[in-house]
């Protein structure tokens, strides 16, 4: 990244290669070894989340070192949010989600693009608290 002047794009190139080998092992296993697969469960999709965790570790390093130079209470109260803003973003889309089963959707809207038309808006709707902290 260095060479190409895009240091900026570090967490998210972390968390892209995480999230890509854990979906790619994922189908390996799933593959090749159907009996591993049943007994991970749900246990290795959940390794994608970690990508949060690394995220705001991540995040935290270089908040703790700019301009802005974040105490420890500073740094603690950021890395507990995280956490509490992804509950209620995932408590709110799998809400909308089970109301969306029940509604009379057309039939090329079902599935990913419903998740996607409501991963926007719930974007859009967040966007709306920007600047109020």
């Amino acid at each position: 990244l260095v060479p190409l002047n895009i240091e900026y794009l570090q967490i998210a190139t972390f968390i892209l290669i995480i999230a890509s080998l854990v979906q790619f092992s994922e189908l390996i296993i799933k593959k090749f070894f159907p009996s591993l697969y049943k007994d991970f469960g749900i246990y290795l999709p959940l390794i994608t989340t970690n990508c949060i965790v690394l995220g705001t570790a991540l995040n935290n390093l270089i908040l703790s070192n700019t301009i802005a130079n974040f105490n420890f209470l500073h740094l603690i109260v950021y890395s507990l949010s995280i956490p509490v803003g992804y509950l209620i973003v995932i408590y709110l889309f799998s809400s909308i989600r089970v109301r969306l089963e029940s509604a009379p959707i057309p039939k090329a809207f079902k599935g990913v693009p419903i998740a996607l038309i409501t991963a926007a808006f719930m974007a859009l709707a967040f966007r709306g608290f920007s600047g109020i902290l």
